[in-house]
């Protein structure tokens, strides 16, 4: 009798100790996590809805089990909502772990310096893992910088750090500004820095150009920037084709061939670059330039000397085919 009662005992230890391993080993060991994946922790979800999400995407084999074995184990810090990788083979212990300390993924969308807010409109528009609509921005207001976020992440919030960032630069940038340049006001200075942005072929030239256009503007000179020309066309998108002489008539609030100053408004989204240069230009007495077949500009001081680099790059693009 005595034996028997050892021998229960035993085997009483024994599935005892067997079921603790198994408890164990289901929240240490592996769940269901075969590759690695991303799992999305929705805004404001409890953790029991996360483990009934968990479980019912086969990565944990039962919710109940993973709440009680994390009421014992786990940590009480609360999950943090976003999109988290999911490392295969990762255990129950990992997973809870993630969600509370782990990093949220980060998607990227740029916005390249010259985009005009039309197209940032689009390129928000089509980025999938974005919600929401937005209007198109008002041009100008936009920086252009790469620009993170979070899936599930609403269009309007991207945009008013996009906003946000602009309104900070030129906060910034506006009181360091050089005396005695064209522009007496911020919107001016961004809007000739649309222009300079536009017109620039080459990063080094941003200055010269800015000096350029800067004497323009206060000589009172028509600034003839094709780009505003094209921007009541196409709202800045490229026009792919050259422009008609019908054009460059045209009289409206933007066309600075047929306006004296500058346009009513900026003509795209200006980099820091571009707005650097307007509020520290070069100090240049050119008043003219063309393109000298390099992707850059011939400078000049006379419209004489300009002419000349106009026939200089005529015979360029004689000798290209291109006319």
């Amino acid at each position: 009798m005595k034996r028997a009662g050892c021998l229960l005992a035993g085997v009483l230890s024994l599935v005892l100790a067997v079921a603790a391993i198994w408890f164990l080993s289901g929240w240490w060991g592996g769940a269901n996590v075969e590759e690695d994946t991303n799992f999305i922790v929705p805004s404001g979800a409890s953790l029991t809805t996360v483990a009934e999400k968990l479980s019912d995407e086969g990565l944990i084999g039962d919710a109940d089990g993973f709440l009680l074995r994390a009421k014992i184990f786990g940590s009480s810090d609360p999950i943090m909502a976003g999109e988290f990788l999911l490392p295969a083979g990762a255990s129950n212990a990992t997973i809870l772990d993630t969600f509370q300390h782990g990093e949220v993924i980060r998607r990227f969308v740029t916005i390249p310096e010259g985009m005009p807010s039309i197209m940032v409109h689009e390129r928000l528009m089509a980025e999938e893992n974005l919600t929401g609509e937005i209007p198109v921005p008002v041009e100008g207001s936009v920086l252009p910088d790469t620009y993170d976020f979070e899936r599930g992440e609403a269009r309007s919030a991207v945009l008013a750090r996009m906003q946000a960032a602009m309104q900070n630069y030129l906060a910034e940038a506006w009181p360091k500004r050089a005396q005695g340049i064209a522009v007496d006001n911020v919107k001016d200075a961004v809007t000739l820095a649309s222009i300079v942005e536009k017109e620039t072929g080459k990063p080094s030239e941003r200055r010269m150009v800015a000096g350029l256009y800067s004497n323009r503007v206060k000589d009172g000179m028509l600034l003839q920037a094709d780009p505003t020309i094209i921007y009541p066309i196409t709202r800045g998108k490229p026009l792919g084709r050259r422009i008609k002489q019908s054009e460059i008539a045209a009289i409206n609030d933007y066309n600075t061939y047929t306006m004296v100053g500058l346009p009513k408004g900026p003509i795209t989204n200006p980099g820091r670059e571009a707005i650097a240069a307007v509020l520290n230009p070069a100090k240049t007495s050119a008043r003219y330039m063309v393109a000298d077949g390099s992707g850059g500009h011939a400078f000049a001081e006379t419209l004489d000397e300009h002419n000349r680099n106009v026939a200089k790059w005529f015979e360029i693009r004689r000798q290209r085919g291109e006319m």
